[in-house]
């Protein structure tokens, strides 16, 4: 993966050997797209902002990055196509504007669904790949209701902090980010 100065990591980063992620930036190069034998891609911007890759296989997912927009509703459809597409031998790239929220969340629910991990696992590699991915409180609400629906239990909860309702995996890091108010 190659680095931009302030404008964080640009490139392709590999989840697994066939689910890459990425910001549009980076999913609109071509050049990238063909050096990591990409044939599918899944492409959760914003609706009116798909712009078709030359690849063979494309979905466009069109949600907005609100807490409001039902990603949920394309966990399965996304998860089952990066899986079917691995079956065949082919790669899929899954990226939305930023590479942080929406893209995030998919590839997270693909690995809870068809590689076996837990939601907070699946986070933790995810991360390991891109560190900047952070889905936003809506769609880890989503996520935190799948792992249950196909695993029967939560690895990840909501919790009430002081910058508001947030995954406890970020609990730590919100302390930090608290203001401590004027000094006497």
């Amino acid at each position: 993966m190659r680095r931009a100065g302030r404008g964080g990591p640009v490139g392709l980063c590999r989840v697994t050997d066939h689910l890459f992620l990425s910001n549009a930036r980076a999913a609109g190069d071509h050049s990238l797209l063909r050096g990591s034998d990409i044939s599918c891609v899944v492409d959760a911007t914003e609706p009116g902002c798909s712009r078709p890759p030359p690849v063979s296989e494309y979905i466009h997912i069109p949600v907005t990055d609100s807490p409001d927009s039902p990603l949920g509703e394309h966990f399965h459809e996304v998860a089952d196509k990066i899986h079917v597409t691995s079956e065949r031998g082919g790669r899929t790239l899954v990226h939305c504007n930023a590479g942080v929220s929406r893209s995030a969340a998919l590839c997270l629910a693909y690995l809870v669904k068809h590689r076996g991990m837990t939601l907070l696992e699946a986070h933790g590699r995810v991360k390991s790949c891109r560190p900047l991915v952070r889905p936003n409180r809506g769609f880890w609400k989503q996520l935190i209701r799948f792992e249950m629906e196909l695993r029967g239990c939560n690895t990840v909860r909501m919790v009430s902090s002081p910058i508001g309702e947030i995954p406890d995996i970020y609990e730590e890091e919100a302390r930090h980010m608290i203001p401590l108010g004027p000094t006497q």
